[in-house]
């Protein structure tokens, strides 16, 4: 953030206030909505491995991309993709 708000001419405290008028969360918040958000569009889509999901939205590591996933969808996102993915195919009620 130090570098966003120096790129605009302001300190890190104004620039996070003036993010926060704007947009309604802090800039940290926002980052963490859209990596989740992000995220759970690419669990719904795609076949890619979660590592590899974790890594594309700017996670280290699993561990804490299924961390934060789980904090804030309330699944882990193995279990949020078998519930939501484009892939998953539910049993028909005639079988």
């Amino acid at each position: 953030m130090r570098d966003l708000a120096a790129s605009v001419g302001l300190s890190r405290t104004t620039f996070a206030a003036r993010f926060l008028a704007c947009v309604g969360q802090s800039p940290m918040a926002y980052l963490t909505w859209w990596r989740l958000s992000t995220a759970s569009r690419l669990l719904r889509e795609t076949g890619a491995p979660l590592a590899a999901v974790a890594r594309q939205v700017g996670y280290a590591s699993e561990f804490a991309f299924a961390h934060a996933f789980k904090r804030e969808f309330g699944t882990a996102p193995g279990a949020f993709r078998k519930e939501h993915g484009a892939l998953h195919e539910p049993r028909s009620a005639t079988r």
